[in-house]
């Protein structure tokens, strides 16, 4: 795709406050005609730009009573190893988020869980009782707030 112009940014923008905006809406904003506006992001849908579009959840109304991020250090990281954890971890219910990083650890999670009980049993039955896993440290996350703002770089 070309790179993207002040009106790809405008429209950017606007989808990451609110991905559910009427396309009219969004062409308002933009400043451009609504074909010109569902043409743009069907281009940027087509080359990358825009991954998906959400929802957010609050965990709390599926019985997801805390929120924690849980960090993991790997003794081995042969490939199959890696994808074995990954493809393992995506499956469980409790897991919301993977992310695999560079640095001291190789994995953090964003998980999400009933009760302490619920935790402590996930953390045990799904990731410590795992040979590969050397060390893991859970912090349970108090509040989280989105921005809703486009990270623009130039």
């Amino acid at each position: 795709m070309k790179k993207l112009d002040n009106t790809d940014l405008t429209i950017l923008s606007e989808l990451y406050a609110n991905s559910r905006i009427t396309n009219k809406e969004l062409s308002s904003k933009a400043n451009v005609v609504p074909s010109t506006c569902l043409e743009r992001v069907k281009k940027m849908q087509s080359s990358g730009v825009i991954k998906g579009f959400g929802v957010h959840i609050d965990y709390k109304a599926v019985g997801g009573n805390i929120e924690a991020m849980t960090s993991i250090r790997l003794g081995k990281h042969s490939s199959k190893v890696i994808q074995s954890f990954r493809d393992d971890l995506i499956l469980s219910p409790e897991v919301i988020k993977i992310f695999y990083m560079g640095g001291e650890d190789d994995f953090l999670l964003h998980i999400t869980v009933k009760d302490t009980e619920h935790l402590r049993n996930f953390i045990s039955n799904s990731i410590t009782s795992r040979d590969e896993v050397v060390h893991i440290e859970t912090a349970i996350i108090y509040e989280q707030l989105s921005c809703n703002k486009l990270p623009i770089f130039e």
